[in-house]
């Protein structure tokens, strides 16, 4: 296969806030709408055999403003399941546990069908998403590979791509509406790219297009 193109949805009103989204399925601000429709010209050269995506709105959003075609849900990509800190920011959880460290700790379970994940649960479904982009790549040959998802989640899939633990996905701070890709060097798992987007002065461009979709 190609390179491992992963991308970050773009903004909502919970990733401005630093609140953590997981289950709730926030839309798209305005900017992040625009985030995702500047993520055209960085894909334009790429050979994309196979897109998968997660199956929250945003993501779904992003991908189809990114002019990503034939996608395929993956229910893997789903953002860590935060529990009982859904909604909440890091700066409120550290009010009442001020060593907590998502990397480390995992969530609280939350109501329902929401029990939390733990980092090895996590890093379970990243191993997961890996084996299936593995056999995908045995059989697109050269071509590309793009997961649509989401910040933590695949901040985790970068370590274990990069035989690290999950925990180590602390080291890989990833933006909103952002281009990064992962291959290999001398046989050797590398990033090849991190956090690409379009500069302000261009975004401002794509936001004063006419948008059909």
């Amino acid at each position: 296969m190609g390179e491992l193109i992963l991308i970050r949805h773009g903004e909502t009103e919970w990733s401005l806030s630093g609140q953590h989204t997981s289950h709730t399925d926030l839309p798209l601000t305005a900017h992040g709408e625009n985030q995702a429709r500047a993520l055209v010209p960085l894909l334009a050269d790429r050979q994309i055999a196979l897109t998968l995506v997660s199956p929250l709105a945003r993501a779904r959003r992003t991908a189809e403003l990114a002019g990503l075609r034939s996608t395929r849900i993956s229910p893997d990509l789903h953002e860590w399941n935060y529990g009982g800190y859904e909604g909440v920011t890091t700066e409120e959880i550290r009010r009442t546990r001020p060593d907590w460290n998502l990397w480390t700790d995992g969530t609280t379970p939350g109501p329902g069908e929401h029990p939390g994940e733990s980092p090895s649960d996590v890093s379970d479904r990243a191993d997961r998403v890996l084996a299936d982009v593995r056999a995908a790549g045995e059989r697109s040959g050269d071509g590309d590979i793009v997961l649509v998802a989401h910040s933590h989640f695949l901040r985790v899939l970068t370590a274990r791509y990069l035989r690290l633990t999950a925990a180590e996905g602390a080291l890989f701070r990833l933006e909103t509406g952002t281009v990064s890709r992962l291959g290999t060097e001398h046989g050797n798992p590398v990033i090849t790219a991190w956090n690409l987007a379009l500069p302000d002065s261009l975004l401002r461009t794509v936001q004063d297009l006419p948008h059909s979709a």
